[in-house]
Formats: C-alpha cells, structure tokens, sequence
C-alpha cells in the first residue's frame, strides 16, 4: 500500500500533468452531410399520403423498460407508426409480468418481429449482451427509446450512499451506456437513428411533498446528457431528445397510500389531473419519426398538463 506521502506525490504529478494533456474535439455536421440534410419531399400529392409518411416510424427499435406501462403503450404507438422490428428490453420479471401483454402485440402486429430480451441496464456486461441480441435478431437498431427509471424518495439527511447511487445508476449511468451501445451500432451501420430519454418534471422542479433529491438530480443530469449527446452525435446522424413527463397515471403512483400525495400533485397542475401514459406517445412518435422530427434535437418536450407554467 502506498504511504500518505507517496500518496500526496502521486496526486501532485498527476496535477502537473494536466497543462500537457490532450482534449478531444467534437465535430459538428454540416449541411451537405446526407445523414442530417433535408430529406427529399414525399413523391406524391395526396394529403393522405403526405400526412401519414410524416409521422412514419421506419426501421428497428429497441425500449429499454420496455414492458413497463409507458415502455408498452409507447412500443405499441411506435409499431403503429410503421416500425419493422422491435426488442423490448426489461428485467426478467417485468418481462414475464407483462408476457401477455407483448403476446397480444405480436398477435396485434403478426408482420414484425417483436423480440423481448432481459436487461439490467446497472450492468455494463448485461447491456452489451442484450445489445449485441438485439442487433443481431434485427439486423440494427435504428431507434433506441430509454424507459428504464426508479424513483427513490428518501429525506436527505438520512439516505445511504447505496440508495443514492442506486438512483444514479438506473436514471443517469443505465441511460448513457444503453445510449452508448445503440449509438455503436448506428454510427457502424452509417444511417444514424434517433434516441429518446425519459426525463421528468423532477429535472425542472422540486417536487412536493416528497423528498427525492436524487431522482431530481438524476433527471437533470438526463436532460443536459441528451444536450450534449445530441451535439456530439449529430455528425454520425443520431438526434437524442428527451421527453419529460408529469406525474402518470401507471403502477408507481397508485395505492391508497398516495391518496393524499395525488391530492396535492393535481392542486398543482393546472388540468388538475394525472397524465394517461397513451398522451406521452404523441412525443415519442414526433421525436421517432425520421421527418416530423428530422430537425429536432438535444430537445426535452414537457407533457405535464402544465405543471411548469405555475
């Protein structure tokens, strides 16, 4: 073991070397770069046809979370708008929870390959496993959506280290390496796609009452993430956006144990209600499909039933 002042030594050598190191530098598109120019005008004159190709959802997806309630209802949106493929990803549980529910949309959907395969996105070696599944089931990935997140609402003063980083590693840390690999697979395949994070309110506001410093800091930490995944990656022709919901109307916020905290969430919202997880799929879509959204990116689109204008 090294002494203290070995210790202190080493940190010093390794302070002076910081005037000699060498910074990577992003590079920006351009507008003759053919992955992020305009695309061509839809070669027909029918409305009909024009305003359905709009929101078209071309290729193959994968949904982290993916069998949860706003993973499926936004998987099921995403294959009505046209995907030709997809993988749902989840822990092994929730996919046998919600087994029914991914066989009714392969009965619903007969033509596409609908894959689900277990993730743990707090393992890096699960990730590249189920990644590397999902690519090769497929044949690439050209949409990643990311709706693996827990909540964590525990008084500050007394949270433990593990619950905090537990938070952080689900919210924040799974998020970027799920993004890394799909984003691997889209630069090789030299078509670029689109990703999509969940945020939340909670990267904007302190929600109330519950106390849940981590959650917030790791939904904040999301949104500048997609801002400057968005920058980096537009040269490979991946757009990274992020959704942030308010409260929803899923499992985390039922019971009879919450009656009195929905109370107040909808006192402070001006539609005075909860959202329906159907309402957050028109965001999923515009961000998804490769016209309505071709020139939308490092955006965060709040569907919150206005919560943040009060």
């Amino acid at each position: 073991m090294l002494t203290q002042d070995a210790k202190m030594k080493a940190a010093a050598d390794e302070r002076a070397l910081l005037t000699a190191r060498v910074i990577p530098k992003m590079t920006l598109s351009t507008g003759s770069n053919p992955l992020t120019r305009p695309l061509a005008p839809v070669a027909t004159t029918s409305a009909r046809e024009r305003a359905e190709a709009r929101f078209q959802v071309h290729g193959k997806a994968v949904v982290t979370g993916g069998a949860g309630g706003l993973g499926l209802i936004s998987a099921q949106a995403l294959l009505e708008h046209g995907l030709s493929a997809l993988c749902i990803m989840d822990l092994p549980g929730t996919l046998e929870t919600s087994h029914k529910q991914i066989e009714d949309l392969k009965d619903m959907f007969p033509s596409v390959v609908i894959t689900g395969i277990p993730l743990d996105v707090t393992s890096t070696e699960s990730i590249q496993a189920a990644f590397e599944h999902a690519d090769n089931t497929m044949g690439g990935i050209d949409v990643l959506c990311c709706f693996v997140g827990i909540t964590g609402t525990q008084p500050s003063l007394s949270v433990t280290p593990d619950q905090f980083n537990r938070v952080m590693d689900v919210n924040l840390n799974g998020s970027f390496f799920c993004a890394q690999a799909a984003a691997k697979i889209m630069e090789s395949s030299g078509k670029g796609g689109c990703i999509v994070f969940t945020a939340s309110i909670s990267a904007h506001l302190i929600n109330f009452p519950q106390p849940q410093a981590a959650y917030n800091a790791s939904k904040a930490g999301v949104i500048h993430m997609t801002r400057s995944l968005a920058a980096e990656w537009a040269v490979h022709g991946i757009r990274v956006n992020s959704i942030s919901p308010g409260y929803m109307d899923t499992i985390l916020n039922a019971g009879d144990n919450l009656a009195d905290l929905r109370k107040i969430w909808n006192s402070r919202c001006p539609m005075g209600r909860m959202g329906d997880p159907e309402e957050l799929t028109g965001a999923v879509v515009l961000l998804c499909s490769q016209r309505a959204g071709r020139y939308i990116t490092g955006a965060d689109i709040l569907v919150d039933g206005g919560t943040l204008t009060l």
